[in-house]
């Protein structure tokens, strides 16, 4: 072991666009070369399975993990799923007597089944997961089985591309996710009308809503109350390049997910970029960690309904120095959490410390 490299096997369900390949992506480019060796396995290939062959990873496609894995031959494999059980997903470790298993348990689920014994360690992508997991199965997340890690971000890259000095678009603000209805609120477009309202009263200067993931919903909504040239639908980006270049076009970022984020990689790459962000609480026990990312008046603001989201964005828009201050909070808090070489440096320790435990180094 000394001599040779951990072998490092990442799994995702796919390697498309969304946040878990993402994830996955960083953990696999930024993990120290030198001590560990890194391969990608999915049952499909995606846009991020070019990205990340692009950058030099291995990446291995198809629908037999088993064989991956006696070929591979992973002292860690690591996967990403959304926690709770996937009959038989897992028997491939054990009849490949995988030696260490690590779980980013992206939704914060609970796996009760025999299978999930294999997993060395639960990673929880915020502390709000951590705390439900723990409220609703009644199980202490703590070490050696649990701990949280918080999901990478490039912030570097942002620091980088979006300089604190840049002049900010005036009245411009956006929003990105996937096309997915899943992804949507109500809020997200509900607080035009009202602003609608503004501009025609001359209380407020025309705006431009800049919208990453247009959902037909959307679209129609935005039809039906006359506010096309108020609003922008653009084409879907893949590249934190790509997505910076989309933050340098809008002063601050709008939130709105009914379901609520589990970490939130959107909410902290605007962050890192030094946007405010406006963002919502989610009832009950649906993901809520937006309110773990932003501090209310901090790093951007909580707004509750429609009325009360118009009125963060007429505060953002009427006091751009305010939103720079926040912004740059916001960059602050980022930079020191989420820093993807960080993160993959904690990682990295991680499996450590869990060979350790085998005695396999």
């Amino acid at each position: 072991m000394k001599a040779n490299r951990i072998r490092v096997l990442q799994i995702s369900p796919s390697l498309g666009l969304g946040g878990t390949e993402k994830v996955m992506q960083s953990f696999a480019v930024n993990l120290d070369k030198k001590q560990f060796h890194t391969a990608v396995y999915s049952s499909s290939d995606g846009p991020r399975g070019k990205l990340l062959r692009k950058q030099g990873i291995p990446t291995f496609i198809g629908p037999d993990l088993f064989s991956i894995l006696t070929k591979f031959r992973p002292h860690v494999a690591h996967i990403h799923r959304a926690g709770w059980t996937e009959p038989g997903s897992l028997r491939p470790f054990k009849l490949a007597r995988t030696t260490v298993l690590v779980e980013t348990n992206v939704f914060g689920h609970h796996d009760p089944s025999p299978e999930a014994d294999l997993i060395d360690r639960h990673l929880f992508v915020s502390h709000f997961c951590a705390k439900r997991f723990e409220k609703v199965n009644s199980i202490p997340a703590v070490k050696p089985k649990f701990s949280v890690l918080y999901n990478p971000v490039d912030t570097d890259l942002f620091r980088d591309n979006c300089p604190a000095d840049r002049k900010f678009p005036q009245s411009s603000f956006g929003r990105i996710s996937r096309a997915d209805k899943g992804k949507w609120s109500n809020l997200a477009l509900d607080f035009l009308p009202i602003l609608k309202t503004l501009v025609e009263k001359k209380e407020l200067p025309p705006f431009n809503y800049q919208i990453i993931g247009g959902i037909p919903e959307a679209k129609q909504f935005v039809a039906d109350n006359n506010l096309q040239k108020y609003v922008n639908f653009l084409s879907p980006v893949l590249t934190d390049n790509e997505i910076a270049e989309f933050l340098n076009s809008i002063s601050f970022l709008v939130h709105a997910n009914d379901t609520g984020e589990s970490f939130g990689l959107v909410i902290a790459e605007a962050m890192a970029a030094g946007l405010p962000v406006i963002t919502h609480p989610s009832r009950d026990l649906r993901d809520n960690a937006q309110l773990e990312l932003v501090d209310h008046g901090e790093t951007g603001l909580i707004a509750s309904n429609a009325d009360e989201y118009a009125q963060a964005v007429n505060f953002l828009l009427s006091n751009p120095q305010e939103a720079r201050r926040m912004g740059e909070k916001g960059r602050t808090k980022a930079a020191e959490l989420f820093r993807a070489q960080d993160i993959a440096a904690k990682l990295g320790c991680i499996y450590l410390e869990l060979l350790k435990t085998k005695n396999i180094i």
